[in-house]
């Protein structure tokens, strides 16, 4: 596929390329990769997706392959052990952000509600299936990711704003945003069907 019918945000990093052509925008409804992937976002805020992606290996090794149930008893040691790792991003409230989210998804498995199915509530279940031209037109929130994450700060999650959230929507589906003449678009609409 030649570059220029990809989605332009992706550019020629192979690993970047890779990401667009093989995970953003297909479903996830995975709970454990749902959780990972809205951390992570929540981890790039400031920052450009690619240094998150990069570092996405050693995420994985510090927090225990994103398992809520190991993440939650973690201590002020693991915290200060996290803070001098040089393969995340070494910041105070982004390593607690994890932590909290841990608790929130813990609580809400608690209350007997799926971390995918209270995800995917937000956008009635299925994709939404958007038809953008240009990247410009291509919003940073929705109605849709205010109230998820008003949701999911009234659930304990933090690094969870509007912006992060229509992020992680795009990323994991809830959305369809590639571009139409984005090969991806029609792969993506495909798998909701």
């Amino acid at each position: 596929m030649p570059d220029m019918e990809r989605c332009p945000w992706c550019g020629t990093d192979p690993l970047y390329v890779h990401y667009h052509d093989t995970v953003w925008g297909r479903p996830e409804y995975d709970d454990l990769a749902l959780f990972e992937k809205l951390c992570l976002d929540g981890q790039q805020a400031g920052l450009s997706w690619i240094t998150i992606l990069r570092k996405q290996g050693s995420y994985r090794e510090a927090y225990d392959h994103f398992d809520p149930e190991r993440i939650v008893h973690y201590d002020q040691a693991r915290v200060e052990k996290l803070l001098s790792n040089p393969g995340i991003i070494r910041n105070r409230l982004k390593v607690n952000s994890i932590i909290k989210n841990a608790r929130g998804f813990l609580e809400l498995r608690e209350q007997g509600t799926g971390f995918s199915d209270f995800l995917w509530s937000f956008v009635g279940g299925s994709p939404i299936q958007n038809r953008w031209h240009s990247i410009g037109q291509v919003p940073v929130t929705t109605p849709e990711s205010e109230a998820m994450s008003a949701a999911l700060k009234r659930a304990g999650f933090t690094f969870v704003g509007p912006t992060i959230v229509y992020a992680f929507m795009q990323a994991t589906g809830m959305v369809n945003d590639h571009l139409l003449h984005c090969p991806q678009h029609e792969a993506c609409l495909a798998l909701s069907n």
